[in-house]
């Protein structure tokens, strides 16, 4: 694992690097501090795949936040009912899909328990958890005081201080860059009569689609099982979850003795003696003894790890405008860029929530990879993207091909709320979305802008393929009018419309044709025939429809801009205006539409678009919206609608920041407002 984070080290070191900003001082300047936990986000430190999140102590000694990762994954057991015993006996619902009886994989009201199964698994789970053991007193965190906590960005450390019983206890946390390790290092005199010491719990895993801001049922303790192996200044305990297996491999310095369960808990603590320090370092794996690194290792790795992050790509300060907007934008664009390495950066994509909590069981959505991932790229920090780009899409391929194959269509459908075998969840808008389908081309593109090789075009090229070959058997040519439509049944971005009655939505439909059109671009470039069916389609779309000078979601929608269910919900016809159409519909967006139903990449993408308007004070107003916020610790707020945090809101929000700041093709440099003092590093132009 080791070599792996010197790799990834010196991969993200080879985009260029910059000097002229302060960016050490930028950074440090947004550090979050607190004086209390909070009930709702935890401060975190982590590596993309692996992410501990903490209360007021350092540790999750009050609150159970979650230690979540890539692989954690778990299953409940299979029903037992006939017929319903096997993912094989899942059948799914037919709808008549142009004249004939397609198969969509939607729960089916005649075989519920296989169907809720297939929804409900796998869910991630909360790994451990780790805090403070007092001895024999019982301890709240109103009995701490002088406590303080600042995570220092640069270098990926959280010290907590407080004092319980009159003495002082100093924490420093990290997370390896390379493994699945947290290192602790504790000061405090409580250690050495044994009064201080640190245990370790583990939860049952949770059937709920949201899990938040906890993961996990604490207890349940009969359903599962943990045991212990110790060995001097060292321990494993092993967790059974039914089928589901894992290690916690734990070293530390200095004398100490570990012991438990407890009664009725799969509660363990460590407890020193004898020495005023501990250095901890505690390993989640898959595999058995995979002790990690001792703690000052990993601060170091930590250290020189953020201190690349931040040193290497994009990089943009807005410190020297005095305007407070100026400084709350700078504030999020830097939280959102360590929460995103911390939670968003690894092999595959991220859920909602990262690795905060559990949101959708914990699975990630194939329609939001854009969102989450190619900031990355916009950034300059292209190792990170090549984390899961495009490797899931080709682990993914086999399964997207079967799933468009057993739909009588060729090519590859990309699934929507998946796992990473590669299978998409049951469900009515789960199977009828389609604007994950053009995806690939968005990001492939954006690649070959910068890396303009052989190797870009080879690698994407099947996957690009694939996904052409579905794009083209899914349109439906229509005889009436001479175009090729998209449906129905569908769903389109605001998942809000009648599918039977929903075709020819504006930005799926402008989407396809850009798809298509780098489709053809990738074969010319490898000076490769284009087959003919990718042009004649492409050039053959229904046009985009208008209602009223306006971009309607969808061709010929009823009372668009009258119907209040009409105009709520992610309002994508702001994507891919053309003049002069745009400034009518964006004014029709901005004085319609119902704000207090939008929701976190929904600014960033208005953003956008009144950028390309020329509106950059107005791109500012949304990224500053009441409706977009965020807290004390760079969390993007969920809201009424989902939980806390939703990271589509930062993915996004740095996207934006990147158009604002390198421009677009054909319109290059900055857009922000007059009178701001703004320094950028690195940034390309947007498509």
């Amino acid at each position: 694992m080791r070599v792996w984070a010197s790799i990834l080290t010196v991969a993200i070191c080879l985009t260029p690097a910059y000097s002229k900003i302060n960016r050490k001082e930028v950074v440090q300047s947004f550090n979050p501090v607190r004086n209390a936990s909070s009930n709702s986000t935890p401060v975190q430190v982590g590596n993309g795949n692996f992410a501990f999140g903490v209360d007021i102590t350092g540790l999750q000694t009050f609150m159970p936040f979650g230690t979540l990762s890539s692989w954690g994954w778990h299953n409940f057991s299979l029903p037992i009912a006939p017929g319903q015993t096997s993912p094989a006996d899942f059948t799914g619902l037919d709808w008549w899909t142009h004249g004939r009886l397609v198969n969509y994989d939607q729960s089916n009201p005649a075989e519920p328990l296989i169907s809720n199964w297939m929804v409900q698994n796998p869910q991630r789970i909360n790994l451990g958890r780790i805090g403070f053991w007092f001895g024999n007193e019982t301890v709240t965190e109103t009995d701490l005081s002088d406590k303080s906590q600042t995570l220092d960005l640069y270098s990926g450390t959280i010290v907590s201080q407080f004092k319980v019983s009159g003495s002082q206890v100093i924490v420093k946390t990290y997370v390896d860059p390379g493994s699945d390790s947290v290192a602790i290092q504790i000061e405090s005199d409580l250690l050495k009569g044994g009064q201080l010491g640190v245990f370790f719990d583990y939860p049952y895993s949770d059937v709920n689609k949201f899990d938040a801001p906890f993961v996990g049922v604490w207890n349940a303790t009969s359903q599962h099982s943990t045991s212990l192996q110790k060995s001097p200044k060292q321990a494993q305990i092993t967790h059974n979850i039914d089928k589901t297996t894992y290690y916690t491999a734990i070293q530390w310095s200095g004398y100490a003795l570990i012991n438990g369960p407890s009664n009725s808990t799969h509660r363990y603590v460590l407890q020193p003696r004898g020495d005023s320090s501990l250095d901890l370092t505690v390993n989640f794996s898959r595999k058995s003894n995979q002790a990690g690194d001792d703690a000052s290792l990993i601060a170091k790795s930590s250290a020189d790890w953020w201190q690349d992050y931040w040193e290497t790509g994009a990089f943009i300060d807005l410190t020297r405008s005095n305007n407070e907007n100026a400084t709350e934008l700078q504030r999020r664009i830097i939280l959102s860029q360590y929460l995103l390495a911390v939670n968003e950066a690894g092999q595959d994509p991220p859920q909602e929530s990262g690795l905060v909590n559990n949101g959708w069981y914990g699975k990630f959505h194939l329609e939001m990879v854009v969102w989450h991932l190619m900031h990355w790229g916009r950034w300059g920090k292209w190792a990170l993207l090549n984390r899961s780009m495009p490797g899931v899409y080709e682990r993914f391929l086999p399964t997207s091909i079967q799933r468009a194959q057993y739909q009588g269509y060729t090519g590859a459908r990309w699934g929507k709320m998946s796992d990473p075998s590669g299978r998409s969840a049951p469900g009515e808008i789960n199977s009828l979305l389609i604007w994950q389908q053009p995806h690939p081309f968005y990001l492939a593109e954006n690649e070959y802008r910068t890396f303009p090789t052989q190797n870009t075009l080879q690698r994407w090229d099947e996957i690009l393929t694939q996904s052409a070959e579905f794009m083209v058997s899914f349109a439906w040519y229509n005889t009436s009018t001479g175009f090729y439509d998209l449906g129905p049944p569908m769903y389109p971005v605001s998942e809000n419309t009648p599918p039977n009655a929903t075709f020819n939505p504006t930005f799926e439909l402008a989407y396809w044709r850009f798809g298509l059109t780098i489709a053809a671009q990738w074969k010319t470039r490898q000076h490769l025939p284009i087959p003919p069916s990718w042009l004649h389609v492409a050039q053959n779309l229904a046009p985009l429809p208008i209602i009223n000078d306006t971009y309607p979601i969808y061709q010929d929608m009823p009372n668009m801009w009258t119907d209040a269910t009409t105009v709520y919900d992610h309002p994508a016809m702001t994507r891919h205006l053309r003049p002069p159409t745009p400034n009518r519909g964006s004014q029709s967006n901005t004085s319609l539409w119902d704000f207090a139903h939008l929701f976190g990449w929904d600014f960033p993408m208005l953003a956008m678009n009144a950028a390309r308007l020329g509106r950059p004070g107005k791109a500012v107003e949304y990224l500053l919206h009441a409706g977009f916020a965020f807290d004390d610790v760079g969390m993007p707020i969920g809201g009424p609608r989902v939980a806390t945090p939703y990271f589509p809101a930062s993915g996004s929000l740095l996207l934006a920041v990147a158009m604002m700041a390198g421009g677009w093709d054909g319109s290059e440099g900055a857009r922000f407002p007059v009178g701001w003092k703004v320094d950028v590093e690195g940034f390309e132009p947007a498509l």
